[in-house]
């Protein structure tokens, strides 16, 4: 059957009779058949009733591989899988043990080198803050600066790799008791 409809809604419907009309066919194909009465003096006989018993439901206690149960089984579980709720009051006591000992600070401290080549600014900021009293700091501002020496001013000198370096310096930190 072929529906040229543009509407969807006629086209729910038609589809909705065709699924309607296949199933109560297989439901009628379904039903038991027995052989019409036949024209005469024969008496009906008695159809014996089935030897094999109807399989009953499954125990409350059989475990039930289904989906439905899969997902209890989930929300079963859900509870030791998350985390505890904290109260309001909690959780402002843990932000306020995280942000009331940190303060910024402002200055310049060079930046060391490390073993590897690279900058060691939380050194930097750790002395940075022990400057302003605090005890350790962590960077959240740094600069950096090219020296070089009295040799690349010479007029006429090739420039060499080792004429000048980079230095960082942290300009300010975040620093904690």
């Amino acid at each position: 059957m072929m529906v040229l409809s543009g509407n969807p809604a006629v086209r729910l419907g038609t589809l909705t009779a065709t699924v309607l009309l296949l199933l109560l066919g297989a439901g009628a194909a379904a039903w038991s058949q027995s052989a019409p009465p036949a024209a005469g003096l024969q008496e009906p006989q008695a159809v014996p009733p089935p030897s094999t018993p109807t399989p009953s439901a499954p125990p409350a206690g059989e475990d039930n591989p289904g989906l439905i149960n899969r997902m209890g089984k989930l929300f079963d579980k859900l509870p030791s899988i998350l985390p505890p709720i904290k109260s309001p009051s909690e959780t402002m006591n843990d932000l306020s043990r995280l942000a009331t000992p940190s303060t910024m600070v402002s200055g310049r401290v060079a930046c060391p080198v490390s073993s590897n080549g690279a900058p060691d600014c939380k050194q930097a900021a750790d002395q940075l803050c022990r400057g302003k009293g605090y005890k350790e700091g962590k960077s959240l501002n740094a600069d950096s600066a090219e020296k070089c020496s009295a040799k690349v001013l010479i007029p006429g000198r090739q420039r060499k790799p080792d004429d000048c370096r980079t230095d960082t310096f942290v300009t300010s930190a975040l620093c904690q008791n």
